[in-house]
């Protein structure tokens, strides 16, 4: 039985995550662009430019499917699909993925005469509600073409995809603390001010306050719209990691990060 651009591994779980609308693997996981013994297709796919900014957040997407020997495959169907890819919240260091993944469609082109089909004017950003914590700054564009149109049968699929790099600008926090030692108990005040680049609007700026290693996080909340904010957490004796993250709702406006001296006297000598 000829083999095909998708692995074993990989194939198996492809119908699961296209009828879910994720097709969502790292590229590390698919067999690399390119003819294999056996392929029956080839398909790449490249976007024009490879990298956005704030003020340019468009690209084309184009790509093709050629036959093994190298002609054309006109009037196929592709799936293109936007990957926004965020970074596992994992302090135990468990044998998970360290990535998850958020897809979105763009389109289904279908290959014209050449074996060539296109997406222009693709908008490369964040388009849902979710929280940009923790969120990467290299998006996938995946294709993929399945010959007998069965998600079912992922083993007869074609998947190739790129990075498009997102160049994002700074932001920064400033804060006061209530306190700086405290202990079991106590009741922790942070109020600060979350600084955006000029002409961004800081209101819903989402902010994050850690009290443990082991938590992502142990409070959050969401900016005023002159950026200010204030949390207020209750201290058990077991906290001994105090941090300040923000997440801005625009996909090109990176996060801050800032440790709290906090010192929490319940904690163990050592």
């Amino acid at each position: 039985m000829p083999r095909k651009s998708l692995p074993t591994r990989f194939a198996a779980t492809t119908a699961l995550l296209l009828t879910a609308g994720a097709l969502s693997a790292p590229a590390a996981a698919a067999q690399p662009s390119g003819a294999s013994a056996g392929d029956a297709y080839v398909l790449t796919v490249s976007t024009n430019p490879t990298s956005t900014g704030y003020d340019k957040r468009r690209v084309d997407v184009t790509g093709t499917v050629t036959k093994a020997d190298g002609t054309p495959a006109p009037h196929l169907p592709v799936t293109v699909r936007e990957v926004i890819r965020f970074t596992t919240w994992n302090p135990w260091g468990d044998p998970i993925d360290p990535t998850y993944y958020e897809p979105r469609d763009l389109g289904k082109p279908v290959t014209d005469a050449n074996g060539t089909f296109t997406i222009r004017n693709v908008n490369i950003d964040h388009m849902s509600g979710s929280s940009l914590l923790n969120v990467q700054r290299t998006v996938d564009i995946t294709a993929f073409y399945d010959e007998d149109g069965d998600l079912n049968t992922p083993q007869d699929g074609y998947y190739a995809d790129t990075g498009v790099t997102a160049k994002a600008k700074s932001s920064s926090v400033s804060y006061q603390v209530n306190k700086k030692k405290v202990k079991a108990g106590d009741i922790l005040t942070v109020q600060g001010k979350v600084t955006l680049p000029k002409g961004v609007e800081p209101e819903g700026t989402e902010v994050f306050l850690q009290t443990n290693w082991e938590s992502e996080y142990d409070v959050k909340t969401t900016t005023e719209d002159d950026g200010f904010f204030v949390m207020s957490v209750r201290v058990s004796g077991y906290d001994d990691t105090f941090a300040l993250r923000t997440a801005p709702r625009d996909f090109y406006v990176s996060g801050a990060h800032r440790t709290l001296p906090i010192t929490n006297t319940s904690l163990p000598r050592p």
